[in-house]
């Protein structure tokens, strides 16, 4: 699955403030394991992130314990049934896709718009002309 830009920017704004320990994060068990954002939900944190502690708690759980265990288990799942010889092999093309996603984001797109062919209505026996 590719993140997307509200993905990729939580998780900066994530990174910033668990390095100032200002939030942590802890496994926590209730019948099976994940994983919980914890300490200050503030005013701060809210507005650090630009949504409410709900939606905090909804991105970070759908991140952490959808997204990347899920990934994990899809990795054990091929892994367990063709060896770990392919990984070196998965972790070049990841490389590679992460230089080609960076260097597109770089280039400036310009806008081009749909070529549009106007076309002759089939009142003849020849109904492909093209004007």
């Amino acid at each position: 699955m590719i993140l997307s830009e509200k993905d990729k920017l939580f998780l900066e704004r994530l990174k910033k403030l668990l390095d100032e320990k200002q939030l942590s994060i802890e496994m926590k068990e209730s019948g099976y394991r994940y994983m919980v954002l914890r300490q200050n939900y503030g005013d701060k944190i809210e507005r650090s992130f630009g949504m409410t502690r709900q939606g905090i708690r909804w991105r970070f759980h759908r991140l952490f314990n959808d997204v990347y265990v899920g990934a994990y288990e899809t990795i054990y799942l091929v892994e367990s049934n063709f060896g770990i010889g392919l990984r070196p092999m998965a972790l070049e093309i990841v490389k590679e896709r992460v230089v080609l996603r960076k260097k597109a984001q770089n280039l400036c797109f310009f806008d081009a718009s749909r070529r549009e062919n106007d076309t002759v209505k089939p009142d003849s026996a020849d109904h492909n002309i093209v004007k």
